[in-house]
């Protein structure tokens, strides 16, 4: 009896240390974010006006960077930086809708998948187009087939992306009239009829390179949640580690609210409305996000971050607002890179943390690398950082 049971807690002990499950050295890694919020959009950096209740507990419950930069003042560039942790001068890819993510470069999925994670991609990918043969967004079809360059060929599993913006409601759709005064550029109101609507031209595509044509009417930031959810949930149930890129186009232009969030800003006017209804719906989604985690059993050793891809977009008479800070998006000043950061990660980070060490986008690939013990393999310059000192509260200048 007792050698049966000494044989029982061996295997346990076999069983628990060749799992690929997540442990203290590989914690699961999600990468939310936002595209043109601002450092002053949210309620955690001091917002009365924008509702983001989720954001703000995931603020209370994890750490607070209140010098956190975007690696450039355009979108394209800095989602580079996530994934490279190098400089958008060196991988090339300078603006938006320029350039693609190249073959020599090393991405963090890659790196990840050498260490049994599986990687995912999800919402605005905008480091290459998607397709060869159809025209899409901005560059895809034949007309950017040089810079074809998808997530599927950059370390991702799977994927459910678009090459660039897409309206924040109805993804796939724009009215064919705007007579309620609304701006075909800026914002309009939500639509349920689909005669009333055109094509909006950018499309989705999954990881084999096919259009996807379900679920795709209503909340966008709940579109792209309701294929990062499932992906998260099975890599769970299986005990692997994951890579989680979840890229909301929210609140990029066009912006659009559905009825019930539209709803809590009815005293705004139709641009300021739709763009802080927008946000809301996209707190919403991280709120679910948290809570699938949890009843997953995986939230305590999930590094969850959350940043903006730039500064806010207009001029100071927009509704996203900098927090004061000089410049918006485009512009080098602070209110064009200096942008929301959060980390939550339960088993590390201390609740209700705030840190004014500077970090940014350019540090995420060296900070992860770092906890998980893996080393670029060969002598290429990286420019980010690892925040561990910083996160375990070791580090303050």
């Amino acid at each position: 009896m007792r050698n049966s049971l000494h044989f029982l807690l061996l295997l346990l002990i076999c069983v628990q240390f060749s799992s690929p499950a997540a442990t203290p050295s590989t914690p699961n890694i999600i990468l939310v974010m936002c595209d043109d919020l601002g450092w002053g959009d949210t309620g955690f950096n001091g917002n009365k006006v924008i509702k983001t209740p989720q954001l703000d507990k995931m603020a209370a419950s994890g750490m607070r960077f209140t010098r956190f930069y975007a690696a450039a003042p355009v979108c394209s560039p800095t989602r580079g930086s996530v994934l490279t942790g190098r400089h958008p001068y060196r991988y090339g890819i300078y603006f938006a809708n320029t350039g693609h993510m190249k073959n020599e470069e090393i991405t963090l999925a890659e790196l990840l998948k050498e260490k049994g994670y599986r990687t995912g991609h999800f919402g605005k990918w905008h480091l290459g187009t998607l397709t060869k043969t159809v025209n899409d967004a901005n560059r895809g079809g034949p007309r950017g087939a040089k810079h074809y360059s998808p997530p599927q060929n950059n370390g991702f599993d799977t994927c459910f992306s678009a090459e660039s913006k897409v309206p924040t409601w109805d993804p796939m759709w724009t009215p064919k009239k705007h007579a309620d005064g609304s701006s075909r550029k800026l914002w309009w109101q939500s639509l349920k009829d689909t005669s009333a609507m055109a094509p909006y031209g950018t499309y989705y595509w999954d990881h084999k390179g096919k259009k996807v044509t379900e679920n795709l009417r209503g909340s966008n930031s709940r579109v792209i949640m309701d294929r990062a959810i499932p992906f998260i949930e099975s890599a769970a149930r299986k005990g692997h580690p994951f890579l989680a890129v979840v890229w909301f186009h929210t609140p990029h232009l066009p912006v659009v609210a559905g009825p019930k969030h539209a709803a809590m800003y009815k005293d705004f006017d139709g641009y300021k409305k739709h763009y802080y209804g927008s946000i809301s719906a996209m707190d919403e989604q991280v709120g679910r996000l948290r809570e699938t985690l949890k009843k997953a059993g995986v939230a305590n050793n999930t590094m969850l971050w959350f940043c903006s891809d730039n500064g806010p977009e207009g001029n100071d008479s927009a509704p996203g607002k900098t927090g004061g800070f000089r410049g918006r998006k485009r512009s080098l000043y602070e209110g064009g890179i200096r942008v929301p950061g959060l980390l939550e990660w339960p088993a590390v980070v201390k609740p209700g943390s705030i840190t004014d060490f500077p970090a940014g986008t350019i540090d995420y690939l060296p900070t992860i690398l770092g906890t998980v013990g893996i080393r670029i393999p060969d002598t290429r310059p990286t420019d980010g950082i690892d925040l561990k000192p910083v996160i375990e509260g070791k580090a303050k200048e």
